[in-house]
């Protein structure tokens, strides 16, 4: 019997500056880490490669201004209805800052009781007590007498000043429903993640003349600017206070550059991905953490697939226990290799694609501070209690 399964390891780089040739620069740190922890790479190994020093060594960033001047371009003189917005001073208020340059007149409609991800914007003990006072489209003003001026529990900030404050151009409004901004202006940016087409949907519907997501902003480039074609600002992070740092693009383009450079130093190639956000939720504050439009922009085709398990607890379920421990072992082994059809042995098996798995493990490895491993090499995921 083998004694260790699944194994995921930290790899340290050198700090990654735009422009760097990062496939060889990750080659070198994996071979250098090979050696200093006595390892050997094989083929069904993973390596992952956060997205930030991707999109780093790419030089994809975008200035403020270049927000601005796609917004004007998309949305001429109209007032831009800013539709459910994440409530993160990293995520969004850049882009919030290039909305209001672009746009004469802006208006932000913030999501009761809190964003997509979580980030609660008031007390739901407290929603429970106003009840039908707060329902419909509400105003700052009104919201903030209701509501005392509630702050983020994990930040400490209260967004509707934060974002209400930044330029003299825009007016803060609440509701849960997406259609009241047609109140407002009929032309709408919906700053969703993940609900933005089914939102677009509903504006279209209910009568919007423009509707354009963030995905559309920054599709292509702005002069000299960077710019995503699949996720345009979504997956973004702010790099200073005029700039953005966009999510990678060509990511087909650095994986196969990446596996080229390790087979060529360690005569194997590894299954490749770029992750970003990981797919899990904070039990304390319910907020979810996949800021990202995705967990993993590019994978190797494999990392598309999905597990094919059974549970072993249930496996084991079908021996009694008066069956000595090395046949009921070789037994379940056996239906290991054979997949058993039974469906209730899979029951409970998690049917998430390898790519948001094996993500969602990288960057709870990397982190988002300070250990400094943008690296990480997973061994033995694709093993199970079968492999010898």
């Amino acid at each position: 019997m083998r004694h260790i399964g699944t194994s995921a390891y930290g790899i340290r780089t050198p700090l990654i500056n735009r422009g760097d040739d990062l496939p060889a620069i990750v080659a070198d740190s994996l071979c250098k880490a090979l050696e200093a922890g006595g390892l050997t790479l094989q083929a069904t190994d993973v390596l992952g490669v956060t997205e930030a020093v991707v999109a780093k060594a790419q030089s994809n960033y975008a200035h403020v201004d270049d927000i601005a001047a796609d917004i004007r371009a998309k949305f001429g003189d109209n007032t831009v209805g800013v539709v459910f917005p994440i409530l993160s001073r990293n995520r969004f208020l850049n882009i919030l800052k290039g909305i209001c340059r672009g746009a004469k007149q802006v208006c932000v409609l913030l999501q009761l009781p809190g964003d997509e991800v979580g980030n609660p914007i008031i007390d739901l003990s407290m929603l429970d007590e106003l009840g039908e006072e707060l329902t419909g489209l509400i105003s700052a003003d009104e919201f903030t007498r209701f509501s005392g001026g509630f702050k983020h529990p994990f930040t400490d900030v209260n967004y509707i000043d934060l974002y209400g404050q930044l330029s003299d151009n825009i007016s803060v409004h609440l509701s849960s429903d997406a259609r009241d901004i047609l109140k407002l202006t009929p032309h709408v940016l919906a700053c969703e993640i993940h609900n933005r087409e089914r939102t677009k949907a509903r504006l279209i519907k209910a009568g919007a003349k423009t509707v354009y997501t963030l995905a559309d902003i920054l599709q292509k480039p702005v002069g000299t600017s960077g710019y995503n074609p699949d996720y345009g600002v979504l997956g973004s992070n702010l790099s200073t206070g005029e700039e953005l740092k966009l999510f990678p693009r060509d990511c087909g383009e650095f994986i196969t550059r990446l596996g080229k450079e390790v087979k060529a130093r360690t005569g194997v190639l590894p299954e490749i991905m770029i992750y970003g956000d990981g797919a899990f939720k904070d039990p304390r504050a319910g907020i979810w953490e996949l800021a990202d439009p995705v967990v993993s922009p590019g994978h190797t085709e494999r990392l598309a697939g999905q597990p094919d398990e059974i549970k072993l607890k249930l496996a084991a379920n079908e021996f009694s226990d008066s069956i000595p421990n090395n046949e009921k072992q070789a037994a379940i082994t056996k239906m290991i290799r054979e997949k058993a059809t039974k469906t209730g042995l899979r029951e409970g098996t998690t049917p998430r694609i390898f790519a948001d798995l094996l993500g969602s493990l990288c960057d709870l490895m990397s982190g988002s501070g300070d250990k400094g491993t943008p690296v990480i090499l997973i061994k033995g995921y694709f093993d199970n209690y079968a492999s010898e």
